[in-house]
């Protein structure tokens, strides 16, 4: 799927905003669609994510929030982009894919976090 350059903006976050997001305490939920061995190898420390692996993101997504902001995270992004664009298309405004995943954040916030 192309993505022209104003929607991608939109619908992504650096881990850098993330952490700040993070830093000043804002509320929003951070939700992993990686299966639970990749979410208990590898975490941010931070933040609790909610974990729902992407394909079962269908049967939870009643429980997901509208009115606040939802981070979607995987390893490297490409998941989550898929969770993000389907949120979308199922009426949630505030989501957006946290750019790059756990390993965007391994290399640039947490180098402790582990790669895989």
């Amino acid at each position: 799927m192309f993505l022209d350059r104003d929607t991608y903006q939109k619908i992504h976050i650096s881990v850098q905003e993330l952490k700040e997001k993070i830093d000043k305490g804002e509320d929003f939920i951070l939700l992993d669609v990686r299966e639970p061995q990749e979410y208990n190898f590898s975490r941010i420390k931070e933040k609790e994510a909610m974990l729902v692996p992407l394909m079962k993101l269908p049967s939870v997504i009643n429980q997901l929030p509208k009115d606040k902001p939802i981070y979607v995270l995987c390893r490297s992004g490409n998941r989550s982009l898929q969770a993000t664009l389907w949120l979308m298309e199922h009426g949630f405004d505030n989501v957006k894919n946290v750019e790059g995943g756990i390993l965007a954040w391994s290399d640039y916030i947490d180098p402790t976090v582990r790669k895989y």
